[in-house]
């Protein structure tokens, strides 16, 4: 029976040179770290340096994250990566009635810089690159950072990391924006004008695919909705008067890394070659890091089982192994208990373990693009390439990522891939180990980590302390000042940092953008 992969093409049983068809190795292969940097975005890639191995964590209160991050660092990992609860990420204070029941449950709830303090806490914030998973409020978050290590004593221009600040995404498939798709808009283009001026070696935008992917989007709607999304935001950023090879190179990228490596592989190379044509042919970017594809993976989180958890280490290993050999910059593995509850220490350190048994005990690192020339790769990723490419022009037929969006095509588009995989299982024709083939008796218990729900109380604790503490007219004073800027054009950034150096609230500056903007309402496109 023929092989399919997992965006509906046929994989051959054997291939050799006729597979390739119309490949010219001159025109699509190249060199590492030469346009159109399908072999890797830097010329010796690996072999001058590992990629940066990240471990996403946060849960409860600042102070137990802290914990946590200072054991991974003692564990080897070389950069942090923040998980923030439901209500920072909404932009709601712990105390608001929305976000009775979910403080601190899927990461940590950050309310005010006092929070941000806490969290940071003894880690030298010059030298660790940190990444924020956040999106509507990735500005608030970023500055409550720049804060913190001002107070540190780091000088904004030192400091390295990544905000998520990718709210597109949020529209079509992981549902945690606040503003309308323009006024949200607005704000990434004025990130990216702050930190150019402010923070220019941080990362003002990670363009994901992950979170669609996880949705149900197979590997050729991961790349081309991404990419769909990232043409939105360099056509917003270049309207607001930004000049492409000014913030084109800060922006990077966020995809999965799947079960299906040889698929996997090829479409991290697609999306390379992707991407510097599209800022090359049609924005006209003339420097080279404009051009580079930079991305973060993260191992599958909707691959993992509950049943037999164990087996989900061999799935992170595979999936690791096709984000390194597609040339990965940073990575995330997850932790094998994940499906069950919050990571364990031991699990979260092991996932790290796997990550540097790959670094250090391989010969991974011992070349440039190990896989190039292979007439299956190379197949796989002209395919993937040429159908993503007719699906990013049919988003441009509808008018764009937004206009998209607004139509649900791409929603709908994931919704009919992610039903599809759902029959296959079911009917036994995707195997899952452990869940419909290789089935065992249950097993040993786990007694998986929980958050303590009075957390929540010492939260509202926290704040009614803040508020009594701090200069109410101050405050009140910055709020209308991001009110007045959010009506008008003035760079929202500045006025941001100020309210949350004078003491507001996450919730307090984004209640002041939602009385101006207002809140998104998804239309009914069924």
């Amino acid at each position: 029976m023929a092989r399919i992969s997992e965006s509906g093409d046929p994989i051959e049983p054997v291939y050799g040179p006729k597979a390739l068809q119309d490949f010219d190795p001159d025109r699509d292969l190249g060199e590492p770290g030469e346009f159109p940097f399908t072999r890797g975005v830097y010329p010796t890639m690996y072999v001058s340096r590992p990629w940066t191995m990240r471990q996403y964590a946060g849960f409860s209160t600042a102070a137990d994250s802290n914990r946590r991050y200072r054991q991974l660092i003692e564990a080897g990992t070389t950069g942090l990566s923040v998980a923030f609860d439901l209500p920072t990420q909404m932009g709601y204070d712990s105390d608001a009635p929305q976000a009775r029941g979910e403080v601190g449950k899927v990461g940590v709830a950050i309310d005010s810089i006092e929070d941000m303090q806490t969290l940071l806490e003894g880690i030298p914030l010059g030298t660790v690159s940190t990444s924020m998973t956040i999106n509507a409020p990735a500005a608030v978050l970023l500055l409550l950072y720049e804060l913190v290590a001002a107070e540190q004593g780091v000088a904004p221009e030192r400091l390295t990391g990544t905000i998520q600040n990718d709210i597109l995404k949020e529209y079509i498939a992981r549902g945690t924006y606040i503003y309308p798709p323009v006024p949200s808009l607005r704000l990434v283009a004025d990130t990216f004008a702050y930190c150019g001026s402010h923070l220019p070696r941080w990362n003002t935008i990670s363009i994901s695919g992950y979170h669609m992917a996880e949705a149900g989007a197979t590997p050729v709607q991961e790349i081309a909705f991404t990419l769909a999304n990232a043409k939105e935001y360099v056509r917003a950023a270049i309207a607001s008067g930004l000049a492409i090879d000014d913030f084109a190179p800060r922006l990077s990228f966020f995809f999965v890394a799947r079960t299906t490596l040889l698929e996997e592989v090829a479409k991290f190379r697609a999306a390379r070659w992707l991407w510097a044509h599209i800022m090359a042919d049609e924005f006209g970017a003339a420097d080279p890091r404009s051009q580079m594809l930079r991305f973060h993976t993260q191992t599958a989180g909707v691959q993992l089982t509950a049943q037999q958890p164990e087996v989900n280490m061999a799935r992170v290993t595979v999936q690791a192994l096709a984000a390194i050999l597609g040339g990965t910059q940073s990575l995330h593995t997850n932790s094998y208990d994940e499906a069950i509850a919050l990571p364990s220490q031991k699990a979260a350190t092991l996932a790290l373990r796997t990550q540097q048994v790959l670094a250090y005990e391989t010969d991974l690192t011992s070349t440039a693009d190990p896989l190039a020339g292979s007439y299956a790769i190379e197949s796989m990723t002209a395919a993937i390439r040429d159908e993503a490419g007719e699906l990013i022009s049919r988003i441009e037929e509808m008018g764009g990522a937004v206009a998209a969006i607004e139509q649900g095509f791409q929603k709908a588009e994931i919704e009919r891939s992610a039903y599809q995989v759902a029959q296959q299982i079911d009917a036994g024709d995707r195997v899952v180990v452990g869940v419909n083939k290789f089935t065992a008796p249950a097993g040993e218990s786990y007694a998986p980590l929980r958050v303590d729900p009075a957390i929540e109380q010492q939260q509202a604790e926290r704040l009614d302390a803040l508020r009594r503490r701090r200069d109410a007219a101050e405050v009140r004073r910055n709020l209308d000042a991001i009110k007045a800027a959010a009506a008008g054009r003035d760079n929202l950034l500045d006025p941001l940092r100020a309210a949350l150096g004078a003491r507001a609230t996450v919730g307090e500056v984004c209640d002041a953008l939602r009385e101006e903007w207002g809140v998104y309402q998804p239309a009914d496109v069924y």
